[in-house]
């Protein structure tokens, strides 16, 4: 099989999923009477028109691409994560904790021991399914998912009670929101008219660190061994249940900085619903950037692109905003099919003797004519 096959076949598969998923995504559009191309148009297009649009979109990337960073060391170390939602949420916990606490600290001191923190936060999180699945083989799935619950209720909790903001209780609103963070923390939105902030820098930075991390260091091949095959690892001399579990532990440092970023750049206070969903999406970004670095970036910039795309279908198309849930759905599903198509040998073989016979017959048709 030659590697110019090999590569040809892989880009036609890739092709194919994304035209599968533009007709599954219509086929869907059709069903509840929207209009597909306008649609389509409308979320791919219409954010991109203007300076607002584009860093609102830019905006939505930084925690996407900061969650889907941890992911992917999870992933790559055989451990899934599906608990980034909760371990972000931790990770605002303990960034609003550090700001209420110490909010006179000088910003280049505040902000990064804010977002230290919040680092810190998420990775306890991740490290108790890390543990459970370590040392008493409990399935991550499962642990992650439970965490999810367990870390929304504690949230709700701190912003209801500890943490709620005492104007709330003056005016008696009640509203779940801890008072305005100190200015000390805020971080600097260098595009005047816009929220764009210098979180986005960092974003970019960690991508740069975890490329370095698992491709070029002693620990990122160890990790990578381990969830290439653990069984190889342990013969190499590699402890596997310790690797799994700084593993989940970077993972969920990952997303409690995201969290942390976006209390900093965006909200500059605690409030409910702002993890908006980011630990699913994170997982998704991860995915179909190909769990590299490389590709999460700009992956991470598309499904900013469709979230944001996603809240202006419904003022402009009548399209609900949560639609962008279903493509999402969507392409989990496909990436997962082409994943499996393409690191299957048999039916990358099967497909080249097939590609072959027919060059061979137009081959053997041209010497004849």
């Amino acid at each position: 099989m030659t590697k110019r096959f090999k590569t040809g076949y892989k880009i036609g598969v890739v092709l194919l999923a994304i035209i599968t998923s533009i007709f599954l995504g219509a086929i869907i559009l059709l069903a509840i009477g929207a209009d597909v191309f306008k649609t389509y148009l409308v979320v791919l297009t219409e954010p991109l028109k203007n300076k607002i649009g584009i860093t609102e979109v830019l905006l939505r990337m930084v925690p996407l691409s900061i969650i889907a960073l941890g992911i992917t060391v999870a992933y790559r170390s055989g451990i899934i994560n599906i608990g980034a939602e909760g371990q972000m949420a931790m990770g605002i916990l303990a960034t609003t904790a550090i700001a209420l606490f110490f909010p006179n600290l000088p910003p280049f001191v505040l902000i990064p021991f804010a977002i230290l923190a919040g680092a810190l936060g998420g990775a306890l999180w991740g490290f108790i399914p890390g543990f459970l699945k370590a040392k008493l083989e409990v399935s991550e799935l499962l642990s992650t998912v439970m965490l999810n619950y367990i870390a929304a209720q504690l949230y709700t909790f701190f912003l209801r009670g500890p943490m709620l903001d005492p104007a709330e209780l003056t005016m008696g609103s009640g509203t779940p929101q801890s008072m305005r963070l100190s200015k000390n923390l805020e971080l600097t939105r260098f595009i005047k008219g816009t929220r764009i902030h210098t979180g986005i820098f960092i974003a970019l930075g960690l991508a740069i660190i975890i490329f370095f991390l698992l491709w070029k260091t002693s620990y990122g091949f160890k990790l990578r061994a381990a969830g290439a095959s653990s069984r190889a690892a342990r013969y190499g001399g590699i402890n596997v249940p310790k690797y799994l579990i700084i593993a989940m532990m970077l993972s969920g440092a990952f997303a409690g900085m995201a969290g942390a970023i976006e209390i900093a750049g965006v909200h500059r206070r605690a409030i409910e619903g702002v993890t908006s969903g980011y630990g699913f999406s994170g997982i998704v970004v991860a995915l179909f950037g190909g769990l590299h670095p490389a590709g999460i970036i700009p992956a991470a910039f598309f499904f900013g692109l469709l979230i944001y795309g996603a809240d202006m279908t419904q003022r402009l198309v009548g399209v609900p905003a949560n639609m962008v849930q279903v493509l999402q759905g969507i392409i989990i599903l496909v990436i997962v099919a082409t994943k499996m198509i393409i690191s299957n040998p048999y039916l990358m073989q099967k497909v080249e003797s097939k590609f072959m016979k027919i060059t061979k017959k137009g081959d053997t048709q041209e010497v004849k004519a």
